[in-house]
């Protein structure tokens, strides 16, 4: 007979192969279609707010890994929130300015920069953008990421522009924006002035060169006949020397060799020596630095002189203690020279060639002057070394090329104005990781103040008049009425319209008597524009508010979005625009080497999708440390999908066992044994969980559900579950207990995961018996059940799968050694001592938990006979069980066959199938 239908087999349409690549985008368009988004926040409207302000990408190419890290752990937690009590809005945006959009135009070929005004240019911009951001919206949509993106905030749309000048007119009210000549990083591949955040260093092969400069005017202190050496990397400042700066307090010697007197710094003497290969050295006198303040000395092209100046900067790390200092080109340089009266002179112009304030060397790219200039040095006698060396230099991070310090009349964020609020603001912020707070702490303490403007086309205006006598002009009026236009016309009006067409009607000034105005016509740093979205994002939406409950992002974001948008925030309001700053590392390779398309070892998105899908992804997300660097690579995607496949087969063999299951009427309130212990178990996963996800530590997620999955389900219940759930009948308690905790553990596991595997989560919910909603994004998260004292049971239960671990541990020796084959053919025979022998007398059904056939309890472990796997308090004898083997269940049993009826049947399984056949009579 074949009893096949007599068995409680799984059924379930849940597939076993997720196919990710092509159901994913199936769901994703039943989402859209739902609008899934707008649901989440119409059940959750009445909830507190939390708000995940999000850093705008800027919009420009295809998304890398650390888009999708980014985007995927804001989605994580965005979703979490939304089902476990708050209103999680997610308003995704773009950074849209910039100097790269402008590059992609003018490099395509079809744009022509020079044929066309500021404003068609500009209008060309716009449209690039805007296709960028179509492009990246459908990748960040592909990643399964939940949000408003119909809706999103842009830097160029108009009222996100008017609420930026709104921003830039109320730190100038409060005295926090000046203009100023003084040196900033200058880019001459990008013609532009560049903020600290735009610097990248790399190496570079620079010269380094040893100068003598003629002591002229010794001040009584040196005699005149003695030469001052200073050493420097860029010989094409010297053009642009007015001084030289010295340590007031340090020590310096006069030293005679070959005929020549110097003077450099005592501490590096013994350096020096080794550097020219002096021999014969004569120290004539020590003077401190004080004394040297005001000696002049000859300059060694030019007939000027160079001003000997005391500055704390100098130090003894490199050189000679005497510091060679052009004002034009030097932040430490600029600063000594206000405070002695010198003039900024920099030769050298947008372009970075030398102007006509150096004669012999203009019309040449200053790096192209470092080698006339030092032989010009050489021929006049004052070329003392030369070298070369590779050291680190600061680079314009969107060209990659090296960029130069450069005095120029800039606009100006004064930190210093405020830098005490920025530092209290800061100590008021929770950082995750801590380390973040020590890193911002120290760079808004040492950073000068923020050149804000840039000397390009694209991006939003520097909302400034001039009146006739150049003054700039700056009231509440000009800027309210400027917002105003931009908000209405966007600002490119501010290139197409005439000054007066800007300036509110009947504008008057003391500073135009004739009512003439000019404009200004530099743009705004692009971090301004990102750095003001607190007041164009948070403030402008309702859906939003002020301050932010997180700013997620990578760490490189420390010394851009979370520096300026603390700045513009504490500026205005006197606070941090966020209560909590998350940082994440960056995605590298799977041997830790930075992603390179050089290298070809760059791991793409959306080829990852198209061949695993997004759910692999996002669950390689939440299964790395993501706050330090994180590695990905094919071997380790494979790694994640297999994972991935041991968590959807767990769901599987839960659907398939909940067919008949009804849990209306089914459900069994009154657990004991071992599907109690599963539920408490259930209960730790849950509260472990969620306590993971409140503190962002999403591997703990992972590995607790993964090994909750692979361990306690698979390996463990589900194996010794099988017995009772195929075999008894459909109504049978034990079946109806474990059905019960497979459910809850089903119903559970689906809503814990659903953050991270956001497509699996919801197919998974639409098999689930006797759901409501229409997708587990709209429940909330489990609760763990209160079962009142479960101590005791944990510490039965828990002892006992230690002891079941010894017993797997002998049937795996026994099989090795070929005396059984399954463990179903096994008899067990049990020799324990002390807590295992009180232990296993009061567990029944012993050989259902060990899956064996038979389970026999001897005598203490002493009695043992020698072939027994001995453990502690327990030895273990494996046996070939008697009888025969049950066509229906596999037991190996002795009644097989006492039922004439059912012959291949053991007595269990034959009273079964008698009661089931004379069911289907009835």
């Amino acid at each position: 007979m074949d009893y096949k239908e007599t068995l409680l087999m799984p059924k379930t349409e849940f597939p076993m192969r997720g196919n990710l690549p092509n159901r994913e985008p199936e769901r994703q368009t039943k989402w859209s279609e739902m609008d899934i988004y707008q649901k989440v926040q119409e059940r959750t409207a009445d909830r507190p707010l939390f708000v995940l302000h999000d850093g705008p990408p800027y919009a420009n190419g295809d998304i890398h890994m650390g888009h999708a890290l980014n985007k995927i752990l804001k989605d994580i937690i965005v979703r979490y929130k939304s089902m476990s009590g708050f209103n999680a809005p997610y308003v995704p945006g773009w950074d849209t300015h910039g100097l790269p959009i402008e590059t992609a135009l003018t490099k395509s070929g079809k744009v022509n920069r020079k044929s066309m005004s500021v404003a068609e240019f500009r209008k060309l911009c716009e449209e690039y953008a805007r296709k960028q951001i179509d492009r990246q919206r459908e990748q960040f949509m592909r990643l399964g990421v939940r949000g408003d993106w119909w809706n999103p905030y842009v830097t160029l749309d108009k009222a996100y522009e008017a609420q930026q000048i709104k921003v830039f007119g109320e730190m100038a009210k409060k005295g926090f924006i000046y203009k100023g000549k003084k040196p900033v990083y200058w880019s001459p591949s990008s013609e532009s002035a560049l903020a600290e955040a735009e610097i990248e260093y790399k190496d570079k092969r620079s010269p380094s060169i040893y100068v003598a400069f003629q002591v002229s005017d010794g001040k009584g202190v040196l005699n005149g006949d003695e030469n001052i050496i200073i050493w420097t990397t860029t010989p094409w400042t010297i053009p642009a020397n007015l001084g030289i700066a010295v340590h007031p307090d340090l020590d310096y010697n006069v030293v005679a060799v070959n005929n020549k007197k110097y003077v450099v710094a005592a501490g590096l003497l013994e350096q020096l020596v080794k550097e020219f290969e002096w021999e014969n050295l004569e120290v004539l006198k020590t003077i401190k630095g004080t004394e040297l303040e005001y000696v002049k000395a000859k300059h060694p092209i030019y007939d000027r002189e160079s001003l000997v100046m005391c500055g704390e900067h100098v130090t003894l790390d490199a050189g000679t203690g005497c510091v060679h200092t052009a004002p034009g080109h030097g932040e430490e340089d600029f600063i000594v020279g206000q405070k002695y009266g010198l003039d900024v002179l920099c030769p050298v112009d947008d372009k970075g060639h030398m102007t006509a304030e150096a004669p012999g060397f203009e019309g040449l790219f200053y790096d192209a002057a470092n080698k006339p200039i030092t032989e010009k040095l050489e021929e006049v006698g004052a070329l003392m070394k030369l070298t070369f060396i590779t050291h680190s230099y600061a680079h314009d991070w969107r060209t990659k090329k090296p960029v130069i310090y450069r005095a120029t009349a800039q606009w100006f964020a004064s930190i210093e104005n405020f830098r005490d609020e920025l530092l209290k603001a800061i100590e008021e912020v929770e950082w995750l990781p801590k380390w973040g707070e020590t890193r911002l702490f120290n760079m808004v303490r040492d950073r000068g103040d923020w050149c804000i403007s840039r000397q390009r086309a694209w991006g939003v205006p520097i909302p400034v008049f001039y009146g006739e006598n150049g003054e700039p002009i700056i009231t509440d009026e000009t800027i309210d009425h400027v917002s105003s236009l931009f908000r209405e016309h966007g600002s490119n009006v501010w290139f197409e319209w005439d000054t007066e067409q800007l300036l509110p009607e009947g504008f008057t000034s003391e500073h135009s008597p004739n009512g003439r105005f000019t404009r200004e016509m530099d743009i705004m740093d692009v971090w301004f524009d990102s750095g003001s979205s607190h007041q164009a994002v948070l403030e402008e939406r309702d859906d939003l508010q002020r301050p932010a409950d997180l700013y997620l992002e990578g760490s490189d974001q420390y010394r851009g979005w979370f520096n300026s948008s603390l700045s513009t925030s504490v500026a205005i309001t006197g606070k941090a625009p966020y209560k909590g700053v998350l940082s994440h590392g960056f995605a590298l390779d799977g041997e830790g080497r930075k992603m390179s398309k050089s290298i070809g070892n760059v791991v793409v998105p959306n080829d990852v999708m198209k061949q695993l899908g997004a759910d692999i992804l996002r669950l390689w997300v939440a299964s790395v440390d993501y706050q330090a660097d994180v590695r990905v690579s094919d071997k380790i995607l494979k790694q994640v999908s297999e994972s991935y496949r041991k968590i959807r087969n767990t769901f599987r063999f839960l659907l398939g066992n909940l067919h008949d299951f009804d849990p209306a009427k089914d459900y069994v309130s009154d657990l004991s044994g071992v599907d109690l212990f599963m539920h408490v178990k259930l209960n730790e996963v849950i509260e472990k969980v969620k306590q993971a996800y409140d503190q962002y530590q999403f591997s703990t997620v992972y590995h607790t559900i993964h090994n909750f999955c692979t361990i306690d389900l698979s390996s463990f219940y589900m194996d010794l579950a099988k017995d009772t759930l195929y075999i008894e009948h459909a109504d049978h308690p034990n079946r109806r207990a474990i059905q019960t905790v497979m459910y809850e553990a089903l119903v559970a596991l689906t809503k814990l995961v659903s953050p991270i595997l956001s497509h699996t989560a919801d197919e998974v919910w639409e098999h689930i018996p006797s759901v409501k909603e229409e997708s587990v994004q709209l429940t909330d998260m489990p609760e763990a059940k209160v079962f009142g004292d479960v101590e005791e049971l944990k510490a039965t239960w828990n002892h006992f799968m230690e002891v079941r671990d010894d017993v797997l541990k002998a049937l795996e020796q026994a099989r090795n050694e070929k005396k059984i084959g399954k463990s179903l053919t096994a008899s067990i025979t049990l020799y324990t001592s002390g807590e295992v022998r009180q232990l296993l007398t009061k567990i029944p059904t012993l050989e259902k938990l060990f899956i064996v056939s038979d389970v026999h309890l001897a005598g203490e472990v002493n009695e043992a006979p020698e072939s027994a796997v001995r453990f502690d308090d327990l030895a273990i004898v494996v046996e070939q069980a008697d009888g025969e083997t049950c066509e229906r269940c596999w037991v190996v049993s002795t009644t097989v066959g006492s039922n004439e009826e059912h012959s291949g049947l053991c007595s269990s399984c034959a009273e079964t199938v008698t009661n089931y056949y004379a069911n289907i009579s009835k």
